[in-house]
């Protein structure tokens, strides 16, 4: 017989989840981030190249904070889903697939992306 005292909703702010399944998490929303910001980085381009006005406008654009970050924001995504990416590509090729193994490339993947995420934007700011 099934268990009638089974909960009507999900309180997903009670689970806890393990931290392979949060950078499973990040790497979908890095994934969905860079999707729906693909146009602005193309218009960024595309306004860079268009002439040397254009260009030293988009300079001054990029020098306002708010767009730094959401520059910083971009390059945190692009990093963490390559860095993701490759963990899984690991994982689908049975590579560290035990649960000590996945869960130390989790931490792997997370680390160096963040790492590489303050690295670079240090460089760039």
């Amino acid at each position: 017989m099934m268990n009638k005292k089974r909960p009507k909703h999900l309180a997903l702010h009670k689970i806890k989840l393990p931290l392979p399944g949060f950078v499973s998490i990040l790497h979908r929303i890095s994934g969905v981030l860079l999707f729906i910001l693909l146009p602005f980085l193309l218009w960024l381009l595309q306004a860079s190249l268009l002439s040397i006005e254009t260009y030293t406008q988009l300079l001054a654009l990029i020098a306002h904070p708010l767009s730094k970050l959401v520059l910083l924001g971009l390059l945190w995504a692009f990093l963490h889903h390559f860095c993701a990416g490759i963990r899984y590509l690991a994982l689908d090729l049975h590579i560290g697939s035990s649960l000590a193994q996945a869960r130390a490339s989790s931490w792997w993947a997370l680390g160096v992306s963040l790492s590489l995420t303050i690295l670079i934007g240090v460089k760039l700011c």
